[in-house]
C-alpha cells in the first residue's frame, strides 16, 4: 500500500498484512480485544484517508465487530447523530477531526469513549500509537466471520435530510469487491489502483481497498483528493487504474495542463456519476483508453455496470430490475385499480427505479429499522413481492440502456412541466464561465410549484447577459432558474455530492444569503436588493 498526505510521498509494504509495525491487523486485533470490543461490537471510525484506516477495518472485522465509517466532512449535530445512531463502544479519531468531535458531542448527550490515533504530522502525545507500538506481532485466534454478520455501517450522503448509517456485511463487501476489481478494474498483481476519494465511502472502500484486495494489486491512497496533485500522484506511484466520482472529473477537466495528465499509465478509471458532457472531453484531454461506469446505493441491491464505455449511460436492466410509473418531483409510485406498480417500458420515459429483494439480492438496510423498511415498495406487480425503492429516476433507452435522470425530491414541478435540476445543471455547466451548478427548486409565494433556483461557480469569464443568451438558447422558459446566487465555493459532501437541503432554506433571502443573488426579470437578471425580496414575497413582483 502507497499513500500520500500532500506533495511528498510515503511508501508502505505492498500488502496490507505484511509488516510488524503498528500499522498490522494483528496488533489491532489485540488492541480492540484488550478494549473489551468483541463480536457485534461497533467502533466508530472517523479518520482521513491513510493505511491505518484499512488497518482498523481489516482488524475489527476479524474479531467480527463492526466498523461505523463516519464521514469526516459532516460536523456539529449531523456529526454527533452519525456517531450515536451506530451506538459505539468506543470511537477512533484521527487526531485531525479530534476538535471537530468533541464540539459535535458536547452538547448534553451521551458521549461515547474517544480515543485519538495521531497522525504522522502531528504531535503523538496522548494518542495510541505508542501502545499499538508495544504490542506483541504474534497471531491471535479469530473465527472466520459469517457472511451474513455486518462488517461496517456505511452512511448515506445527507444531501437530503441527516446521514443514514447504511449496513454492509461481509457478502456485501466481498461481493462488491471482486466485482468491482475482478469485473470493472479487470485488476491483477501488477496493478496499481489510485484512490482519492475517502474511504469511508463504498467506491473507493469496495473500488480501490476491496478491489487491491481481491485482485493482489496495490492499493495507492491520498489522504484527501487535491485536483493540483492528482496526475503528479498517477505519476509517482505509477497507478494503472482510478475510482472517480463524476465531479471529481470536472474538477480535474478545470485545471491548468500539466505534462503529467498524459504521461501517467492509467489505462483504466471506474465510478459513478460522470456526465455526458464531461465523458468524452475527459477521456480525451487525459488519455484513458477505458471508462466504465457502475451504479449502485451504497444500501441498494440492484447494481448496474456500464463496460462499453457509453457516455452517460449506467448499464442495462437486468432481470429482477425494473422502472415503475411514479410522481416525478415526489417519487410516488402510481398503482392501477389492482394497486399494482406499472412499468416504464418506452424508450425515453423515465421511471423510479427498483430491485426486486430476495436471497440472493438482498437488502440489509439501516442500523434504524424505520428507515428499512421505509425503503421498500410492497405487492408491486404480484401479492407478496418485495422491492427495494432506490430513490432514483432513471431514463430508459433502446435495448434496456439507461441513463441517471435525477433524485427523487430534486425533481420539481413548474408552470405545469416536471423540471429535472440534473439536465438543468448540465446544460448550465455548458455557459460560458460556469465551473459549477447546483440546481434546485424555491417556493414562491402565489404560485403553484416551485421555481428553479441556480447556485452557481465561476470564473472570470462569467458575465450575466452571455449567461442569459445561453439560457434562452439551451433551455425551454419553464426550466430557466429564475433565481441565480454566486459563489466562490460550492457545499459539497466528500464526495462531491452537491447539498441541496440548506440552500433550498436560504433560498432567494438577501437577508440570509451573503453571496450576490439575481432574479429573472423579463430578459435580464436583476440583483435581489431587500426590497426586491420584499415585492416578491407580496406578489407585487413575480419572475420571469
Amino acid at each position: 500500500m502507497h499513500s500520500s498526505s500532500g506533495p511528498a510521498a510515503t511508501r508502505a509494504p505492498r500488502r496490507c498484512c505484511r509488516g510488524t509495525s503498528s500499522s498490522h491487523p494483528t496488533r489491532r486485533r489485540c488492541f480492540f480485544l484488550g478494549w473489551g470490543v468483541g463480536r457485534g461490537d461497533v467502533v466508530a471510525l472517523v479518520m482521513d484517508n491513510r493505511p491505518e484506516y484499512a488497518f482498523v477495518l481489516l482488524g475489527l472485522s476479524k474479531i467480527r465487530a463492526i466498523t461505523a465509517c463516519v464521514n469526516t466532512n459532516v460536523v456539529g449535530a449531523a456529526l454527533a447523530h452519525a456517531v450515536r445512531i451506530a451506538k459505539p463502544r468506543v470511537v477512533i479519531a484521527g487526531s485531525e477531526h479530534v476538535a471537530a468531535l468533541a464540539v459535535a458531542l458536547n452538547d448534553g448527550g451521551e458521549a461515547p469513549r474517544i480515543h485519538v490515533h495521531a497522525d504522522r504530522e502531528s504531535s503523538r502525545g496522548g494518542s495510541i500509537n505508542d501502545e499499538l507500538d508495544a504490542l506483541p506481532g504474534t497471531d491471535v485466534p479469530a473465527s472466520a466471520p459469517l457472511t451474513s454478520e455486518p462488517m461496517a455501517y456505511l452512511y448515506t450522503s445527507g444531501t437530503t435530510g441527516m446521514p443514514k448509517a447504511a449496513i454492509v456485511t461481509n457478502q456485501r463487501f466481498l461481493a462488491a469487491s471482486y466485482g468491482l476489481g475482478k469485473i470493472m478494474h479487470d485488476a491483477g498483481p501488477g496493478d496499481v489502483i489510485y484512490a482519492a476519494l475517502p474511504l469511508y465511502h463504498g467506491t473507493a472502500q469496495w473500488g480501490a481497498l476491496g478491489a487491491a484486495l481481491a485482485t493482489g494489486a496495490t492499493l495507492a491512497l491520498r489522504r484527501k483528493f487535491s485536483a493540483s496533485s492528482f496526475w503528479s500522484d498517477a505519476v509517482r506511484f505509477r497507478a494503472t487504474r482510478m475510482t472517480y466520482i463524476g465531479e471529481l472529473c470536472r474538477y480535474l477537466l478545470h485545471q491548468p495542463v500539466t505534462p503529467d495528465e498524459t504521461r501517467h499509465s492509467i489505462r483504466v478509471a471506474i465510478g459513478n456519476g460522470l456526465r455526458p458532457d464531461v465523458w468524452p472531453e475527459f477521456q480525451k484531454r487525459f488519455h484513458i483508453p477505458t471508462i466504465r461506469e457502475f451504479y449502485g446505493a451504497t444500501e441498494g441491491n440492484a447494481p448496474l455496470a456500464n463496460l462499453e464505455g457509453r457516455p452517460g449511460m449506467l448499464g442495462t436492466l437486468r432481470h429482477g430490475q425494473a422502472l415503475v410509473a411514479c410522481d416525478l418531483e415526489t417519487g410516488a409510485v402510481r398503482r392501477d385499480r389492482r394497486g399494482r406498480c406499472q412499468r416504464v417500458e418506452r424508450s425515453g420515459e423515465t421511471g423510479l427505479f427498483i430491485g426486486r429483494i430476495s436471497r440472493i439480492a438482498t437488502f440489509d438496510g439501516y442500523v434504524d429499522a424505520r428507515a428499512s423498511e421505509a425503503k421498500i415498495l410492497r405487492d408491486v406487480f404480484e401479492k407478496g413481492d418485495a422491492w427495494f425503492d432506490s430513490g432514483d429516476l432513471l431514463t430508459l433507452h433502446e435495448d434496456g440502456w439507461v441513463s441517471f435522470a435525477d433524485r427523487v425530491g430534486d425533481t420539481f414541478r413548474w408552470k405545469g412541466e416536471n423540471v429535472s435540476t440534473t439536465e438543468v445543471a448540465t446544460l448550465l455547466t455548458a455557459a460560458p464561465g460556469v465551473l459549477e451548478a447546483n440546481v434546485y427548486g424555491v417556493g414562491i409565494p402565489g404560485a403553484d410549484g416551485r421555481a428553479g433556483m441556480a447556485s452557481i461557480r465561476v470564473s472570470e469569464a462569467f458575465d450575466l447577459r452571455a449567461f442569459v443568451e445561453h439560457t434562452e438558447r439551451a433551455l425551454p422558459r419553464y426550466a430557466r432558474p429564475l433565481f441565480v446566487r454566486v459563489q466562490n465555493e460550492m457545499r459539497v459532501t466528500g464526495t462531491f455530492k452537491h447539498q441541496k437541503t440548506d440552500y433550498r432554506k436560504e433560498g432567494y433571502d438577501p437577508q440570509r444569503v451573503r453571496d450576490p443573488l439575481f432574479a429573472l426579470l423579463g430578459s435580464s437578471y436583476v440583483p435581489v436588493t431587500p426590497e426586491l425580496y420584499a415585492a416578491i414575497q407580496a406578489a407585487r413582483v413575480v419572475p420571469g
